[in-house]
């Protein structure tokens, strides 16, 4: 899968990313693709795109099409938009919104962090939109980013360093993770 960390210190918002693709045992690392970056500019919102393979060129589609219709500025309207994409996401991009049987909504199946000068927030499948303070993770390797992440956010300063270290970290106990990274910085409002 993937590890993809986010963190704001200093006024600053770093999103970083491994570059490692997987399908079931085979492993694509970034020399064999020419698309490994897993974080896409959207306008001012960087995404890390976890999950298929898939959901990065629907993600970058999407947001080509219709991405002058959605706001990514606040938790409500980072879920008003995706709750706009999710029957386009079923009629135009085939997306199977089955999950899980006890699952209460259709799942849109994508997890993503974004990272924008209003902060940095997660989507999960089921449209459910978190705000973070300091940092965060998602992927197979975000357990193991979010504690480096922890036992190091109030030793450093700089957000990118601190989220270069998380992703580090996953790459080094997460099979699904390898690096290079890539890593992006922004200012925040």
């Amino acid at each position: 899968m993937s590890t993809i960390v986010a963190v704001q210190k200093n006024g600053k918002a770093c999103i970083a990313a491994d570059t490692l693709t997987t399908f079931g045992d085979v492993k694509q690392s970034s020399e064999f693709d020419n698309t490994h970056d897993k974080v896409y500019l959207y306008k001012d919102n960087y995404f890390g795109i976890v999950g298929s393979a898939a959901h990065h060129i629907v993600i970058q589609s999407l947001l080509k099409k219709y991405g002058e219709n959605l706001n990514f500025n606040s938790q409500l309207d980072i879920f008003e938009s995706f709750r706009t994409l999710h029957p386009i996401l079923k009629e135009e991009y085939y997306l199977n919104p089955k999950d899980e049987e006890d699952d209460p909504y259709e799942s849109s199946r994508i997890d993503t962090l974004i990272v924008n000068p209003h902060g940095i927030f997660a989507v999960y499948a089921l449209r459910e939109v978190f705000e973070y303070s300091r940092f965060w993770a998602v992927g197979s390797g975000g357990d193991i980013a979010l504690g480096a992440m922890y036992a190091l956010y109030d030793r450093m300063e700089s957000s990118e360093e601190i989220a270069k270290n998380g992703v580090e970290a996953g790459a080094t106990f997460n099979n699904a993770t390898a690096l290079p990274l890539t890593s992006y910085v922004i200012d925040l409002n």
